[in-house]
């Protein structure tokens, strides 16, 4: 038992500096952001006060409670340091709900305010910012999150169960998890939107609605429809969503507008849809797959065995 403790303690002392090694690191360059660019703008006046505050968020907030954890840190007050830290957690994730408006705001004031784009230009040649730009710091308070929730467990793993530090650090990664959740949340959110706005601009014509609220993106391939009569085989791009099926084929390609679009073919709905592999559970090439809806039935065939397998998996999840 001793010897499993002092294993404990000496793994808790490494985290515990290395927490602190680079909490110091990204003090300084949040302190580059802070220096070099919020407190001169506010002071020159550059920026409009909204306009600074929709760029850089909560950005001082996040400093001053990365500061004073730093503080607790240095001292060893890893418990009360931690009991401080959580209840400034929740501006990572409204930091995270910040971000789209900020990089749209700092691309519309480099693109139209002259001054402010000679200023920034200026600000990111001095040497302390080693050749990165602004847009490169501005992620780092979410990427720093990250970091939090492996040191944090890490330290739980190695503190012994049953004191008071461990509980105040188990506390502390749970808060932690919770908030990654929530950033995590708003990314898949945000880049489940620019999915369906792809989509939507891929089709020819607004009279498939793509984008609908609740809706997810799943997948999407060329796979072939096999007839029900004796026709030759069609080759179609599908769109696999949350509740439906597209099915589509590329319109002209000397179409004067449309010629890298595709025009949808079929909406169907997944509710009522059941899924069968007619013969992809072998080794052999490629597979077949049979979706029933209430009024048809397709077949659609890939070559290739894992992609069928892959289709077969996708849809089954998105009806059930």
């Amino acid at each position: 038992v001793e010897d499993q403790r002092a294993r404990w303690e000496r793994k808790r002392n490494r985290t515990a500096k290395e927490l602190l090694e680079t909490e110091h690191k990204y003090l300084e360059q949040l302190d580059l952001v802070l220096t070099y660019f919020v407190t001169i703008l506010k002071a020159k006046g550059t920026l409009k006060p909204a306009v600074l505050e929709t760029i850089f968020g909560p950005l001082e907030s996040l400093y001053s409670a990365s500061h004073v954890l730093s503080l607790h840190l240095e001292e060893g007050n890893l418990g009360s340091g931690l009991e401080n830290f959580c209840e400034s957690l929740d501006l990572y994730g409204q930091y995270a709900e910040n971000m789209e408006q900020a990089n749209k705001a700092l691309k519309e004031q480099v693109r139209k305010n002259k001054s402010f784009r000679r200023f920034k230009k200026l600000q990111e040649t001095r040497p302390q910012f080693q050749g990165r730009e602004l847009e490169d710091l501005l992620p780092l308070p979410l990427q720093r999150l990250h970091q939090y929730k492996h040191f944090f467990r890490d330290l739980l793993e190695n503190t012994s169960p049953g004191t008071a530090e461990y509980q105040k650090l188990a506390k502390t990664v749970k808060s932690v998890c919770e908030v990654s959740h929530w950033v995590q949340d708003i990314f898949d959110k945000r880049e489940n939107s620019l999915q369906l706005l792809r989509v939507q601009k891929l089709l020819k014509g607004q009279k498939t609605q793509v984008l609908t609220p609740g809706r997810w993106y799943i997948r999407e391939g060329w796979l072939l429809v096999v007839p029900s009569k004796g026709e030759g085989l069609k080759r179609r791009m599908f769109f696999l969503f949350s509740d439906i099926l597209i099915a589509a084929k590329p319109c002209h390609p000397l179409h004067l507008l449309n010629s890298n679009k595709l025009s949808c073919q079929a909406v169907y709905p997944l509710q009522q849809c059941s899924v069968d592999k007619v013969f992809g559970h072998t080794w052999s090439q490629g597979g077949l797959l049979s979706l029933s809806f209430p009024h048809k039935t397709l077949l659609l065939m890939s070559s290739n065995q894992q992609e069928i397998n892959d289709w077969y998996r996708s849809v089954t999840a998105a009806v059930r």
